[in-house]
């Protein structure tokens, strides 16, 4: 997929306003590794790198990134697959998530369509070789859209009842499924998983260690905010992060979120794991991706 088809897939496009965040050149940035486990997805260096995603990877290795994520992995080939994990390797980097199974249009995990629930469980099941192709323990899986005709409490025992069948096949294999919330003020309107306590409660009701919580703090800000007490009282189960920036969903300091400080007290409290960059750039072309690159700099936690 081209850059444009991955972002608008993903809900990443229109542009927005611009950043604010002075420009500084590549050449001139520190290429050390970052402390935290920034995970680009491909496209969003396009213009830096080119289209070609081992140009990409091979790219950001040079300019600090030692881990990477594809959330539409799984449209690729197996070919594709094959050398992007084999180029990973080759460069000491780590697989983040990709996405096993994902609806925005169906009910799926809230409700009691028999079909619809055994398709999810088909796309599990073709997770696990993908995640042992690209040699990842990580699967997000999108839980769909709520049921409007089923009172909640109904949704979550036909979730719970769902992901508990799902971590039987995890478990077998030493992976782990992670769920997002996503917010539905204006990303994702009726979709059934909107918050992090509702996903903690999801977790902690399957009590598996193949079960866990994607969190997103970009749709926790628009969502819920009490950014750093809503994490701290899901932490035992928070498995992986991502970010994006508000309003705009474009880098980190283009927006409200002090991501400086949310970083470092996720790193002081000892997160080690991915922290997947979900978002645009404020800017267009190679200057948007610059300054990019260096705001991940300033907030790299130390």
């Amino acid at each position: 997929m081209k850059r444009r088809q991955i972002l608008q897939y993903a809900g990443l496009l229109p542009m927005l306003p611009l950043s604010s965040l002075s420009y500084t050149s590549s050449l001139e940035q520190d290429r050390s590794p970052f402390n935290m486990k920034f995970s680009p997805d491909f496209g969003l260096f396009a213009d830096l790198a080119g289209d070609n995603p081992l140009d990409q990877i091979q790219w950001g290795y040079d300019h600090g990134f030692r881990a990477w994520e594809s959330t539409m992995l799984k449209n690729r080939s197996t070919s594709e697959q094959e050398e992007i994990s084999a180029l990973m390797q080759k460069l000491g980097m780590e697989f983040g998530q990709f996405v096993g199974t994902l609806t925005f249009t169906e009910t799926t995990f809230a409700g009691n369509n028999t079909e619809l629930r055994q398709a999810v469980i088909e796309d599990v099941k073709a997770s696990v070789d993908i995640a042992k192709r690209m040699n990842t323990r990580i699967i997000h899986n999108v839980l769909g859209l709520a049921d409007k005709k089923l009172p909640y409490d109904f949704q979550m025992a036909n979730a719970i009842e769902l992901l508990k069948e799902i971590s039987t096949i995890y478990e077998k294999h030493d992976l782990t499924m992670v769920m997002e919330p996503m917010n539905a003020k204006i990303d994702h309107p009726g979709m059934f998983l909107r918050t992090v306590p509702q996903a903690y409660s999801l977790a902690k009701a399957v009590g598996s260690p193949s079960v866990k919580v994607l969190c997103d703090i970009y749709h926790l800000q628009i969502e819920e905010g009490n950014l750093l007490p809503t994490i701290d009282h899901a932490w035992d189960e928070i498995q992986y992060f991502q970010m994006g920036d508000t309003p705009g969903r474009n880098e980190p300091l283009s927006g409200e979120i002090n991501y400086k400080k949310v970083l470092q007290h996720i790193y002081d409290k000892g997160y080690r794991g991915f922290v997947g960059l979900e978002h645009r750039t404020s800017q267009p072309g190679k200057k948007g991706e610059e300054i990019t690159l260096q705001a991940y700099r300033t907030i790299d936690p130390e």
